[in-house]
């Protein structure tokens, strides 16, 4: 079983920056592929980005791509969501989930976060 904890979500202003973070638990995301996720009020939940067991593969929403970057660090077990040029369309609460793979996945994910509140104001 694997355990996620999202935190780093907050107010921001429009073209300020976050760093959302996920600590895993229960197993090493060494060996999970790990995605990022969002839903806004009264959207469907949509694909923000996905990393690879290694960390050396990511991969992007195309809304999202150049703007944020997601990151793992095996050592603590975290995985992050750096979130930059921010607008008030990113609004939503984020969430971090996890599956096992050794691949960059869109959907298929069986291991879920609590999600963080990510606000930009105009």
């Amino acid at each position: 079983q694997v355990q996620l904890v999202e935190s780093g979500g907050g107010l921001v202003q429009a073209g300020g920056s976050l760093r959302l973070s996920c600590a895993a638990s229960g197993r090493t995301v060494s060996v999970l592929a790990m995605g990022w996720f969002r839903q806004a009020p009264g959207k469907e939940r949509e694909f923000v980005a996905a990393i690879n067991w290694s960390g050396r593969g990511t991969h992007y929403s195309d809304s999202m791509k150049g703007r944020f970057t997601v990151t793992k660090d095996n050592a603590k077990n975290t995985v992050y969501l750096q979130m930059n040029s921010l607008k008030p369309e990113d609004t939503a609460v984020y969430y971090c989930a996890a599956q096992n793979g050794l691949g960059l996945y869109r959907d298929g994910y069986d291991y879920w976060g609590q999600g963080t509140q990510v606000t930009v104001s105009s």
